[in-house]
């Protein structure tokens, strides 16, 4: 009963994984000579300096603003829980 559904599907995969290795195999990548040489022209290197925000060299020390940005979501359903119970 489910054999032709199982193999009808069984082609199709088949079919896909051939076509997709078809077009993967055809394409030609190419790449300029500063993507080669691994400079990318103007990235700094080490740790930090791959984030968006500056970590070092900062007037408000980091740990602060970082704090902030996760104490006061996790805190606000103990906050109004306890505004709603003092209420009663």
């Amino acid at each position: 009963m489910y054999a032709p559904i199982v193999a009808r599907t069984a082609a199709r995969a088949t079919a896909r994984r051939d076509i997709i290795g078809e077009v993967l195999s055809r394409r030609g990548f190419s790449s300029s000579q500063i993507v080669r040489s691994g400079d990318h022209g103007h990235h700094p290197e080490g740790p930090y300096h791959n984030l968006p925000f500056k970590v070092h060299n900062r007037r408000i020390p980091f740990v602060i603003p970082f704090s902030i940005f996760f104490l006061v979501p996790f805190l606000t359903p103990f906050g109004m829980a306890a505004l709603a119970i003092s209420r009663m």
